[in-house]
């Protein structure tokens, strides 16, 4: 038998991470080698620790899971990563392979099938949820643009386009070009139901 996989996990529920640590860690070939509670942890426990799986919620304050995952991918592409989340959004599976990760399984998965999940991974293959791979066939790609994304994220927060160019380093126009432009991509009716309905569908 060959050295255990070096698990870490990320996960901003301080009690669910430590549930997914101790499941993984009664493995024989699992060793868990690291906690993170955001992003940006992450990355900053990865600059100390070899590690071979990165385990990741999506949605986690200071940086979320998929730009972890990005960065991840570009400065250690030798570390698989898996996303595991609640939030079993087509368009969080989309994003999340255009990051680099090699899985993305929901938290509500049977214990045994996330320890498989890693040794797949971790043997080079892909892992994606069945059910969520069938929605995402079925469902439209995002069609935001990256810039259509930052200025609706930051209209969700309730901040005005004055605030929002001066955040985003845009014109007041730019933004409100932009967010018109969101608004008629999402069908919506108002800037906070857009973000709405991109978060709903995981474009944000």
């Amino acid at each position: 038998m060959g050295s255990p996989i070096r698990v870490i996990v990320a996960d901003d529920q301080s009690l669910v991470r430590g549930a997914i640590a101790m499941m993984l860690g009664l493995e024989d070939d699992i060793d868990v080698v690291g906690q993170a509670a955001h992003g940006q942890e992450l990355l900053e426990i990865l600059e100390g620790i070899a590690a071979d799986v990165a385990l990741i919620d999506v949605e986690m304050p200071e940086m979320d899971g998929i730009t972890a995952a990005r960065e991840i991918h570009q400065r250690w592409p030798q570390i698989k990563v898996l996303m595991v989340t609640t939030f079993g959004k087509p368009g969080y599976l989309r994003r999340a392979m255009e990051a680099g990760a090699s899985g993305f399984v929901v938290k509500d998965a049977p214990a045994q099938s996330l320890a498989t999940a890693v040794r797949k991974v971790m043997a080079g293959q892909r892992v994606v949820d069945a059910d969520l791979a069938a929605e995402s066939l079925t469902t439209a790609f995002n069609p935001l643009t990256q810039r259509e994304r930052d200025v609706l994220s930051a209209a969700a927060t309730g901040a005005t386009a004055s605030e929002i160019a001066k955040k985003l380093f845009l014109s007041q126009g730019t933004v409100r070009n932009h967010l018109s432009s969101a608004i008629q991509k999402t069908g919506a009716r108002t800037r906070v139901e857009a973000a709405i309905i991109a978060r709903d569908n995981g474009w944000l």
